[in-house]
């Protein structure tokens, strides 16, 4: 199901529909249990290159047991918090009606979720550091097309000088 290349791929307009067709299959059995669910990651930002993997945060209110049941009643598989605290992955099978992604569950109040919405939200309103963002992950995708870790290291000056400008450094 995922990628083992990294690809990065100029906006596509249709991550958007994708985000909601996920988004809509999760609400069947989320509805009244969550507080939202938030397309994040380079996906959800207009105008940004991305990986083509669909970056979702369902944000609950402390009731991770019901929303994972609930979760899991519809095919996605708990993996733990894959080593950040208080984010809850979730993995998947047999969905292939929908667009590649990564299911998150979070708490309101969480700060890997106050991270990429800000980050998120930064981007959607600094078109410059938006494509600077871009122009990185496109180059580091070419140079390191089977390396993720080194991908994800070449932008980390990038996202370092983005988080600071956006509050996000300490």
């Amino acid at each position: 199901m995922k990628t083992k290349y990294v690809v990065v791929e100029d906006y596509n307009p249709e991550w958007k529909n994708e985000f909601e067709r996920i988004k809509n299959e999760l609400l069947t059995v989320l509805a009244e249990k969550i507080n939202s669910i938030e397309h994040v990651g380079s996906t959800s930002i207009e105008g940004l290159a991305a990986k083509p993997i669909i970056d979702i945060d369902i944000v609950i209110d402390k009731n991770f047991e019901e929303v994972k049941k609930a979760l899991e009643s519809i095919g996605y598989i708990y993996e733990g918090d894959l080593g950040i605290s208080g984010r809850e992955a979730f993995d998947y099978k047999n969905k292939p009606h929908l667009m590649v992604h990564h299911l998150y569950v979070c708490n309101k109040d969480n700060k890997e979720l106050y991270r990429h919405i800000t980050f998120r939200n930064y981007l959607r309103q600094h078109k410059e550091d938006r494509d600077r963002y871009g122009s990185i992950k496109k180059e580091m995708a070419l140079k390191y097309p089977e390396d993720i870790d080194l991908y994800i290291k070449g932008k980390e000056s990038v996202i370092l000088d983005i988080y600071n400008k956006c509050g996000l450094c300490k």
